[in-house]
Formats: structure tokens, C-alpha cells, sequence
């Protein structure tokens, strides 16, 4: 019998529940142990001697790990299968956490943040695979959404629990707390997830994998898109890694009220879903476009010495950055009439790869020109968005319905 005509998992049952509960721990675990440091950035400045550009890398190598390793993980989990792959993901990553406050020096811990985003790059490589293959595609959408939800609020917590630790306590207690946090939730989703049932594996081909990359990087429209996704993702990090010194230097904000601002993530499940609704309306590059355009406007407004000027722009450039994501990644898939794993998968190793970059990039550059220097970067580089966003709206305007270039 081949795999996928056995019958998948039904809305409704208690093994739907389990795997629903299970992918949305999948991304708590993950997303949790991903942005860990990025809360902690300027009191590791002042523990570990470290610079701005120094700290912002314990960001930069974990996403730079998961971007290089995405795509083997997936091409792995053709041989061996999607639960094995997400449960050792899960566990592996997050007992490294655990490690994490014995660093003695900031290239030590820099070395195991890299090493965690290597291990974490399981998880988003195979969870959405797991899903369309073990949950018949009618009821695909419930634990689809969840598993997306545990990616937000995820992060959100890996950001938010060692902000308030380090309140009472030092940077290792808070990354402990933090790296705990993690593990617990991984563990819940290793006990819940169940076995699958639709799986076959098959011979290990990365040829075919990379082969039908390089294919998709001959595209001219995958290939704007792909850019969005490097340049929108990197100055996105890019801020969040630098507006913690902001709001403790210039605004004099404690390490725990500053961390409330990664509570405007929360904007981005709003925004995600008006874009859905307005593309409908307007179509995919105008709201590309708009998105983009917001973006730029909420950055620029972060250069005022306002604190809720700068609140309102940061909510702003927030927001509109999920929308253009929603839209982008969304896009990827209507463009790609043929082998539109690997055009995903391409999205998110330029995705990831755009945030340890240009967040490595830009973290360095902040050292040199203070923030108004550093939104000067950022706002250059989110022109170039815009007028790729332009582009896109402008040449692609069947672009779902277009085929795609045979070679």
C-alpha cells in the first residue's frame, strides 16, 4: 500500500488533539531556544566584554546554523522520517541550552549558539512536512495554524523569560531559566507527537534537493522573492538586536521593561491575517508593496528621541514586516508550479540567512555610528525592498499563474 493511501490523522480524534498539542510545543521548544540571547544583548556587552556587533552574534550564528543546515536536515529526514527528526532536533537543541551560561567567554558562547542553530534547523526543515503527510489535508489547516502559533509565541517567550529573570538574578540564571523553559516544552511535544503512519522512506538523494534549488535561483520572480525575504528578515533582526541598547541608554528603560517591547510581535498575528484578506482585495504586489512601504516609514520614525514616537514606529515597522512575510512566503508557493518544497525551502535558507548576515552586518556597523547612523543603514537597505517590492508588483502580475522557465 503506498503510504499516503492509508488513512491520516482526522480532526476530531484523540490522535489529532495529540498531534495538534505536540507541533505546537514543536515551536515553543524551538523558537524559544532560537532568540534566547537577543534579550540579554546589552548586559552581555557589559559581562563578557563583549562589543554590539560581538553580542548581536549569538543571534546571528544561531539563525546563520539554522540557514545552512535547513535543507540537509530536510534531505535527512527523506531517509530517516519527520518524528525522528523533529524529536532529536528538539531534545538536542534544547539540552545544549542548558549549557549555554558556562560560557566563560563571549567567542564560547557565540561557538554554541551556532551549534544550536544546527540542531534547531530540524524542526522548521520537516514540522509543516509532518503535517500535510500524517493529517489528512481537510483538517491540515487547524494544526498548521498552531504549530505557526507556537513559532510566535515562542519566540516571544525565549525573549520575554530571561528579560524578567535577569531583573533578579544574572545573565546565566536567565539564559538557564530561559534554556529550561525550552526543554520542558520539548519534552511535551517528544511524549505527544505520534507515530507515523504515512511515511516511506526513500534513498538519500541531495542532488535532486539542490539541483531543483539552483533551478529556482534561474527564476527572476523566485528570486525577488527571495530577496524580500533576505532583506526583510535582516533588518528586522537587525532592530530588535539594537533596540534593547536604545531603550536602555538613551530611554533608561530596566533590562525587563525594555523586554516588553517584544510584546509587538504579537502585531505580526494581526497583520498576517489582514494581509490575507487584503490581498483578496488589492492582489499580492500592492499589498507587497504597502507592507514594504510601512516598514520604511516605521523604521525612519524610530531615529526620533521620543520614546512613544518611537514605540508607535517600532509597532509599525513590526506589523507591516509580518505582512510582507505572510505575502512573500504565500507567493513562493503560487510561483512554483514544480518542486515547491525545495522553492520553500529556499525561502527560509534566505530568510535565515538574511538575518545572520545583515544582523552580523549591521551589529558591527552600529559600533561606528551610534543609532541614527545605524536606522541610516537599515532605512537604505529597506529602499532596496521597497523597490524590489516594486518590481515584483509591477512585472509579476500573473506571476501564480505563469509557469515556470523549463530547463
Amino acid at each position: 500500500m503506498e503510504p499516503h493511501a492509508r488513512e491520516g490523522i482526522r480532526k476530531g480524534t484523540a490522535e489529532y488533539r495529540r498531534a495538534s498539542i505536540a507541533l505546537l510545543f514543536a515551536g515553543l521548544a524551538i523558537f524559544n531556544a532560537l532568540y534566547t540571547t537577543q534579550a540579554l544583548l546589552p548586559t552581555l556587552t557589559d559581562e563578557l566584554g563583549m562589543t554590539e556587533g560581538e553580542a548581536a552574534l549569538t543571534v546571528s550564528a544561531t539563525t546563520g546554523g539554522l540557514a545552512l543546515c535547513v535543507v540537509p536536515a530536510s534531505i535527512l529526514s527523506e531517509r530517516f522520517g519527520r518524528g525522528r527528526v523533529l524529536i532529536i532536533s528538539a531534545l538536542l537543541a534544547t539540552c545544549l541550552g542548558l549549557c549555554l551560561p558556562l560560557a566563560a567567554t563571549g567567542g564560547q558562547l557565540i561557538a554554541m549558539r551556532f551549534i544550536q542553530g544546527c540542531l534547531i534547523a530540524g524542526t522548521p526543515a520537516v514540522a509543516m512536512t509532518w503535517i500535510s503527510e500524517e493529517i489528512e489535508s481537510d483538517d491540515a489547516a487547524g494544526a498548521m495554524g498552531l504549530y505557526i502559533a507556537g513559532n510566535s509565541i515562542g519566540g516571544l517567550i525565549g525573549r520575554l523569560v530571561p528579560a524578567f529573570i535577569l531583573e533578579v538574578a544574572s545573565w546565566r540564571w536567565a539564559l538557564f531559566g530561559g534554556a529550561v523553559t525550552a526543554l520542558l516544552f520539548a519534552v511535551i511535544m517528544c511524549v505527544l507527537l505520534p507515530q507515523q503512519r504515512r511515511f516511506e522512506a526513500k534513498a538519500l538523494k541531495p542532488g535532486h534537493e539542490f539541483a531543483a534549488m539552483l533551478r529556482h535561483l534561474s527564476d527572476w520572480r523566485l528570486v525577488g522573492l527571495y530577496a524580500t525575504a533576505f532583506f526583510g528578515m535582516g533588518m528586522f533582526v537587525s532592530v530588535y538586536n539594537m533596540f534593547g541598547f536604545r531603550a536602555i541608554d538613551h530611554f533608561g528603560l530596566p533590562p525587563a521593561l525594555a523586554g516588553l517591547v517584544y510584546l509587538m510581535y504579537l502585531s505580526g498575528t494581526w497583520s498576517s491575517a489582514r494581509a490575507g484578506v487584503y490581498v483578496k482585495q488589492a492582489g499580492r504586489g500592492r499589498v507587497l508593496v504597502v507592507a514594504a512601504g510601512i516598514m520604511l516609514l516605521g523604521a525612519i520614525t524610530l531615529i526620533s528621541g521620543n520614546l512613544w514616537f518611537t514605540l508607535a514606529g517600532l509597532l509599525l515597522f513590526t506589523a507591516s514586516f509580518f505582512a510582507m512575510h505572510s505575502v512573500a512566503s504565500g507567493w513562493v508557493g503560487q510561483v512554483a508550479t514544480r518542486d515547491r518544497a525545495e522553492a520553500s525551502s529556499t525561502y527560509v535558507f534566505f530568510y535565515y540567512i538574511g538575518s545572520s548576515a545583515l544582523g552580523a552586518l549591521t551589529g558591527w556597523l552600529f559600533q561606528f555610528t551610534g543609532w541614527s547612523g545605524f536606522i541610516g543603514i537599515v532605512a537604505g537597505f529597506l529602499v532596496a525592498l521597497v523597490c524590489i517590492a516594486g518590481w515584483l508588483a509591477l512585472t509579476v502580475k500573473k506571476g501564480a499563474e505563469s509557469p515556470e522557465p523549463q530547463h
